[in-house]
């Protein structure tokens, strides 16, 4: 599982303590998403509500890029994405991809993508779909699909940007598949902050630090909340939400934990229970 034909990983993961640092790994086609590691991905993604060992995920590319999308130089990826490949098969390809995005908003650890050089088309909707972006000074994305004769809209864009930086920003970037660098992403809100591609790792660590002294179901309820809210109906209903997640964290051992760690000023044992 998750092998070329040369031995390689196509995903490589790290396992850090309670954290795993998952790296794209094809980095002579700028880590661009073949039908194996779409698969990988996928299952990767698929895998993770089950794994209650795994508290977050860091998502990066290998090389001089994040993700240049969809490796249309592959010829099964381009006769699947082309109409030749017949309606019934390029749908059921295309279901499969944007699973990978929908597994990243389900699963309940937070993902932290590094971004590196090109983030463009399906790698800009793995970026889009990860809870927290940090992106190196090197970072250029863009909804690449319009460019080659698609529509702008792809693995969740038209969901994920309106979201983030609102439906002119987005519109703007989806009707025009034009490139954004780190800067502007950051003055859009876009990404949480822009770093030297070499400190991006270092950049990404405070982060986890700090949410790994928090307890592990505050952190995956706190992920459900934003995800759920992002859609809610109105105050009431993210409200209603919030109280619900309160009180079940209020029930637990590891609130009785985090309450003595404040009063007496000592580092919490966190036994997710």
């Amino acid at each position: 599982m998750m092998k070329s034909t040369t031995d390689a990983p196509r995903l490589r993961i790290e396992t850090r303590g309670s954290v795993e640092w998952v790296t794209l790994n094809r980095p002579e086609a700028l880590n661009a998403l073949n039908p194996a590691l779409i698969e990988d991905l996928r299952d990767y993604f698929l895998g993770l509500p089950d794994r209650r060992d795994v508290r977050i995920v860091v998502l990066r590319g290998a090389g001089r890029a994040f993700c240049a999308g969809l490796d249309l130089k592959n010829e099964s990826s381009a006769n699947d994405t082309a109409s030749g490949g017949g309606v019934q098969r390029g749908l059921k390809i295309q279901r499969r991809i944007a699973e990978i995005v929908m597994a990243m908003r389900r699963c309940p650890q937070p993902i932290v993508s590094l971004i590196q050089g090109s983030a463009c088309g399906g790698g800009f909707s793995l970026a889009l779909a990860s809870d927290i972006r940090i992106a190196g000074e090197s970072a250029r994305m863009n909804c690449a699909y319009i460019r080659i004769g698609l529509r702008g809209c792809d693995i969740g864009s038209s969901y994920f940007l309106p979201r983030l930086v609102g439906a002119s920003l987005a519109a703007e970037l989806i009707l025009t598949g034009k490139f954004i660098n780190a800067d502007r992403a950051l003055r859009i809100g876009l990404v949480a902050q822009v770093v030297p591609d070499a400190d991006l790792e270092a950049s990404a660590q405070e982060d986890i630090d700090l949410m790994l002294t928090t307890s592990p179901l505050g952190l995956r309820m706190s992920k459900e909340a934003l995800n759920i809210n992002l859609d809610a109906g109105g105050i009431e209903a993210a409200i209603a939400l919030e109280d619900r997640n309160q009180i079940l964290c209020a029930q637990t051992e590891d609130f009785r934990e985090g309450l003595k760690s404040f009063l007496t000023r000592t580092p919490p044992v966190w036994r997710d229970a």
